[in-house]
């Protein structure tokens, strides 16, 4: 499978005969989301405009928008609703995604700004690719995120959900994540190829895709 970033939350993920879209976002964000195809869209916030652009996409797709657990095209997703201290912050707010492509396990946080629960942990443990906001404002900071990479520990890491060029929405850049992880020299895709065989076994990579 090939795994793409659009921007902000929003990627683009294409198996040999399905294509995902997470939080595709409004133009009024500063940024054009494409005209797309998808089978499958999961959105985090259906009530922000920057993750809620479905109109934009053809296709019919099947559309997820809050907990629970769903299998489209042998794609196996788990929905949960964003809590801490047990206690949902707002009902229906946030959705974080759990899901299964091809033997992969993916974690999308959305714009969380707080450290997994334990209750979270429990289902995120075992992600091989987590795609992490990094830009505060309201999410995780750069230091926040290098945390709540310590706690799943992933195979690799995919940050999102930061500044860049023409992007309306006031967020931390890059580098400060860059700077806070102690990577000087950071690897740079514009389509990550994932396949199971070829994960990283004994380190976490992080990989910088160019929308």
């Amino acid at each position: 499978m090939y795994l793409s970033w659009l921007g902000l939350n929003c990627f683009k993920i294409q198996t040999k005969d399905s294509v995902i879209i997470t939080d595709p976002f409004q133009d009024q964000t500063g940024l054009k989301m494409p005209r797309l195809q998808a089978e499958l869209v999961l959105v985090t916030e259906p009530e922000n405009s920057q993750f809620n652009n479905i109109q934009r996409l053809s296709g019919e797709p099947f559309i997820i928008t809050g907990a629970g657990e769903y299998e489209i095209k042998q794609i196996f997703i788990r929905g949960l609703a964003d809590q801490l201290n047990g206690q949902p912050l707002q009902p229906g707010s946030k959705t974080l995604y759990f899901f299964e492509i091809e033997k992969i396990a993916f974690g999308h946080l959305g714009a969380i700004d707080h450290l997994l629960t334990d209750a979270q942990l429990e289902i995120f443990e075992d992600v091989d690719v987590l795609l992490v906001p990094i830009g505060g404002n309201p999410s995780l900071t750069a230091e926040k995120a290098a945390e709540v990479i310590s706690q799943i520990e992933p195979r690799i890491v995919i940050p999102m959900y930061y500044k860049t060029p023409g992007l309306k929405v006031n967020l931390q850049p890059l580098q400060k994540f860059l700077t806070v992880m102690g990577i000087k020299t950071p690897e740079e895709s514009s389509r990550l190829k994932l396949t199971r065989n070829e994960l990283p076994q004994d380190e976490t990579r992080t990989i910088i895709l160019k929308p």
